[in-house]
């Protein structure tokens, strides 16, 4: 069965912004909320990213508003504890009564835990963020892997 899912995501750079990159890959559909002021900045958004602008520059209403646009969040960290914005999202997830999924690196078979909870909840709007690079450097690249090895899963399954 392939792989057919919307992704709501931000657009911070680390996991957000290679969530977009690996959206735009796929030709999966996509959105979400940024922060006002983001989308015209002196380093404006590409086009190609269907981002709109919440009424404030606080990260944490954008975040707020991607939580609650998605049927659940998915949360890249490379520490196992998620902190900053990562766990932000988890909180607002958990506030608004969403399924979460936090995954770090010091967890095996990450991409098989993605799959189990999309199957789990009947996932189609999903919600994912994580960790900045500034942060936790190589947390895109894992995260873009993770997803990728997700995808093939969901893939080669028969409809």
């Amino acid at each position: 069965m392939p792989f057919k899912i919307v992704i709501i995501t931000g657009a911070q750079l680390g996991v957000e912004r290679a969530t977009l990159d690996w959206s735009l890959k796929h030709s999966f559909p996509h959105g979400g909320w940024c922060p006002k002021g983001i989308l015209g900045s002196s380093e404006p958004l590409d086009a190609c990213y269907k981002l709109k602008e919440s009424e404030t520059e606080n990260v944490i209403d954008a975040i707020g508003f991607n939580v609650r646009d998605a049927e659940a969040t998915l949360v890249f960290t490379i520490a196992a504890k998620a902190s900053g914005f990562a766990q932000k999202a988890v909180t607002a997830a958990k506030k608004q009564k969403k399924p979460v999924l936090h995954v770090h690196r010091g967890i095996l078979g990450v991409s098989e835990k993605i799959v189990a909870f999309l199957d789990k909840h009947y996932i189609r709007r999903l919600h994912i963020t994580g960790s900045l690079d500034a942060d936790e450097p190589g947390i895109s690249d894992w995260a873009t892997g993770e997803l990728e090895k997700a995808k093939v899963i969901m893939d080669r399954r028969p409809e």
